[in-house]
């Protein structure tokens, strides 16, 4: 099967939103992105966030809580259960919404959004209390469970919506991961670097089995070793301060055809006003740094907030959405060049 290509010039969301309600919540991502996603809140508490979602999803690795967070079990546990019945719940309501405005059946792009193996083997223990990182053949186990939950993930959703599926993977402790400082239980647990090389070759094995355009998010210091061997897959990064090196990786990344996904606008609601055309022109800035054609902005980028919202006001999470989804619009007009200020 060929993958379908990720749409660009557009906007969305990066994943999590304020709030417990997800008929309210998927109500204002579906009404203001052309490239909606399916809610996260964890304000809904255990089993709600990110890693928690991960219990619904992994095949055959039971999950439950532990003293310090998740912990994997021998067989299902009211965690399961409750991480189930959220994403049920939220797959119930945006397949409703979808009907009621008609847009199930229409092949249009929708974003999922997951734990990555090796964030999950960081944040996860075994059962005997140290985390999954520490065990190569438990990381291994984690990498195939997650692959093939996200496959079934993706087939759910697609036989509910008729949707071109995207898959976003959350990788926030990926640097961690390849420089070796995830945080040990205690001192005496110490936890092994994984080589960014070794961390490519394991994700884009998941990124084949799952059979979708990807994205690989990662809300911290860019880590363009760990792109120069992954090139299968978008990357959403912080964009609005980058340094000399995170120029010369966007321009590696799109030199190649992947696409950036720009986070440009702040997750929590600023002291100033955001424009949409003050992040297009910004954006265009940095392509014209590099020395891109301006054809990447419409080809080659999408426009996002800088990280998840679920700490920002419900106005905020909105307006946020609606300048994402604006900016990325102006994108294909081709902004204005960015004078001096």
């Amino acid at each position: 099967m060929t993958t379908p290509a990720l749409p660009t010039g557009l906007g969305t969301g990066v994943g999590s939103m304020p709030g417990t309600d997800p008929r309210a919540a998927s109500s204002i991502v579906n009404g203001e992105l052309d490239l909606a996603h399916l809610v996260e809140l964890p304000g809904r508490g255990v089993g709600a966030d990110l890693i928690g979602r991960m219990a619904a999803l992994l095949v055959d690795l039971p999950m439950d809580t532990a003293t310090w967070g998740y912990r994997l079990a021998q067989r299902d546990s009211l965690l399961t259960r409750r991480a189930a019945d959220y994403l049920k719940e939220d797959l119930d309501v945006v397949e409703e919404l979808w009907e009621n405005a008609g847009f199930v059946g229409t092949g249009r792009a929708f974003k999922v959004q997951v734990a990555g193996p090796f964030t999950t083997s960081a944040m996860v223990e075994l059962p005997n209390g140290h985390r999954v990182l520490r065990d190569p053949g438990a990381v291994r186990d984690i990498v195939a469970s997650a692959a093939e939950g996200i496959a079934h993930h993706v087939g759910e959703i697609r036989r509910r919506l008729g949707a071109e599926v995207v898959v976003q993977i959350d990788e926030p402790m990926i640097g961690q991961v390849i420089d070796g400082t995830v945080r040990p239980l205690t001192r005496f647990d110490p936890i092994r670097a994984i080589p960014a090389i070794e961390v490519a070759r394991a994700l884009g094995e998941l990124v084949e089995h799952v059979g979708a355009p990807v994205i690989l998010h990662d809300c911290n210091k860019p880590r363009w070793d760990l792109l120069e061997h992954l090139k299968t897959v978008a990357y959403s990064i912080d964009v609005t301060a980058p340094t000399a090196a995170d120029l010369d990786g966007i321009g590696m990344l799109i030199d190649r055809g992947g696409v950036l996904v720009a986070g440009c606008i702040p997750s929590t609601e600023p002291a100033r006003p955001v424009r949409a055309e003050t992040i297009a022109t910004d954006l265009a800035a940095i392509t014209d740094r590099i020395g891109l054609n301006r054809k990447v902005l419409a080809d080659n980028i999408i426009v996002t907030p800088t990280c998840g919202l679920a700490g920002a006001s419900q106005r905020w999470a909105k307006t946020a959405l609606f300048i994402s989804a604006e900016a990325g619009q102006l994108l294909s007009g081709d902004p204005p060049r960015c004078e001096s200020r």
